[in-house]
């Protein structure tokens, strides 16, 4: 055998036993004194056979001239694999990779930490990228979760712990952070509840106080929670913006049309040059709104944990109502868009000459007069209506008329062509109160794809509400701006149109 084969039935030796965690067996120590012998006996490139190599010590000499039996060096040797195995398993871990790799095929520790560099350049990963949890984090996600549970809000996939927490009080809760902080827990059992808040307050500008973050985990946690469960139905319809500053844009998008039909080109004939058409596209702006509120020192004395929860989701349903209503407002109130004209005008070919409530033959007429549109260049567009709007009292109206294969009422039981026609139905009770004891429109919505309408701008995509605790002057307590930036615009009017309705009883 020559010296690779050698060294390699060696390592295969010491890979069987690592993995079993266990030393060699009598029959593999023979073997693998055998090898080494044979190995000793090998000369180097270069060195007459019998020979050893230049700085070369036999198996037999240990450090400082002592003799090292073979099962010494056996020994030695599977502790020095271990090491490796051990060193390398821990370099992999730290960056997230499998280390069997380079245990296997024999890497040294040099070159596995090379071929860990290599693969995180290949990959694109950062050295920092990864960031440990501890145990004031814990702390804080736990307690968190545990006044969400206490306060009876669901909270999916709690933390560790959290359940210990869920029975504290407010003042137990800031108790157990000033001695997680290294503070004297007995000064503060010993404060009253109205001290103790005091004491509290000063910690409102410290980064790393852990009682005010736990309160800013808990409140945002339940307005992102409560704000996705308020049933508003703007969001089914419209179409979905996001822009990245308070500026208007009406020079940012333009619609590029009226090109002219592809002609035929002869043989050794010459393409014609064309010229895109460009009509500006609706402006689009986002408003900032929002709301303040704070947990009073009466609300702490009171153990009420209703501020943390109950009260941010009050403000949060109301955020969205406000954006739903305003949404619904737009198409009510038909204000006049970018082109001068009202959003539903005869100009627009889009609103409905005699009001009616909704109907087999209403909704047939708004159908063809939606799928008659052009675009602004004259061109022909397939319009497909998607949904249909209406306030409330119409929805048990819709489902016979959508869903019965017969037109109901007609005396040959005339086949409905509208049976299981793919419109959805959007029932709002806004339209109800915009419109008060007068008659309250519908409308229909084209798919977004085949013709836009309404939109709702967010900045930078930021749907939820932004929670800020903040220091009001004249507020004893903790206060906590919540607010929201949205914008609402009128994409096209080709993709919409109204029926002004009739009074409903």
């Amino acid at each position: 055998m020559n010296r690779e084969e050698i060294l390699r039935r060696q390592q295969e030796l010491l890979n069987a036993a690592r993995i079993g965690e266990r030393d060699l067996t009598a029959e593999e120590q023979r073997e693998f004194d055998d090898l080494q012998r044979e190995l000793e006996m090998l000369p180097e490139e270069g060195t007459p056979a019998g020979v050893p190599a230049s700085g070369q010590r036999s198996m037999d000499e240990g450090e400082g001239g002592n003799r090292e039996t073979p099962a010494d060096a056996a020994r030695r040797a599977i502790a020095q694999e271990r090491q490796r195995v051990a060193d390398i398993t821990a370099l992999c871990r730290s960056f997230g990779l499998s280390p069997d790799e380079y245990i296997t095929q024999g890497y040294d520790m040099g070159r596995a930490r090379q071929a860990v560099l290599d693969q995180l350049q290949r990959t694109g990963t950062p050295v920092s990228a990864r960031v440990t949890v501890d145990e004031q984090d814990k702390f804080r996600d736990a307690a968190s979760d545990g006044l969400m549970m206490r306060a009876g809000v669901a909270v999916e996939r709690a933390a560790e712990g959290a359940q210990q927490f869920r029975g504290m009080s407010l003042r137990d809760l800031a108790i157990e952070c000033a001695a997680r902080s290294g503070e004297d827990t007995l000064t503060y059992l010993r404060m009253d509840t109205s001290e103790l808040y005091s004491d509290l307050c000063r910690q409102f500008y410290n980064p790393t106080a852990a009682f005010p973050a736990i309160l800013d985990s808990t409140i945002k946690k339940s307005v992102v929670q409560l704000y996705n469960q308020v049933p508003t139905t703007f969001q089914a319809w419209t179409t979905k913006g996001s822009l990245s500053d308070f500026k208007e844009s009406p020079d940012h998008e333009y619609l590029i049309g009226g090109l002219g039909d592809f002609e035929e080109v002869p043989e050794n004939g010459e393409i014609k040059m064309d010229t895109p058409k460009t009509e500006l596209l609706p402006s689009r702006k986002l408003k900032t709104y929002g709301k303040q509120f704070s947990m009073t020192r009466q609300a702490f004395i009171n153990d009420d944990i209703g501020f943390l929860t109950r009260v941010p989701g009050l403000y949060a349903t109301k955020a969205k109502m406000t954006l739903d209503k305003a949404v619904y407002s737009t198409i009510y109130n038909n204000k006049k868009i970018w082109d001068g004209k009202p959003l539903f005008d005869s100009a627009h070919a889009n609103v409905m000459t005699d009001g009616n409530k909704p109907s087999q033959v209403s909704i047939q007429q708004i159908i063809l007069q939606m799928q008659k549109q052009k675009d602004p260049f004259g061109d022909a567009i397939y319009v497909t209506p998607r949904w249909i709007i209406v306030p409330v009292g119409y929805e048990f109206d819709l489902a016979v008329i959508l869903h019965s294969t017969q037109v109901t009422g007609s005396a040959n039981n005339d086949v409905n062509p509208l049976y299981n026609y793919p419109i959805n139905i959007v029932q709002t009770p806004v339209l109800n109160a915009l419109a008060g004891d007068k008659a309250a429109p519908w409308f229909m919505v084209a798919d977004p794809m085949s013709a836009r309408s309404v939109q709702v701008d967010y900045l930078n995509g930021q749907e939820t509400p932004i929670v800020r605790r903040m220091e009001s002057p004249g507020v004893l307590g903790y206060t906590w701006d919540i607010y929201t930036d949205w914008g609402i615009s009128v994409r096209d009017f080709r993709g919409i149109a109204k029926n002004p309705g009739a009074v409903i009883a």
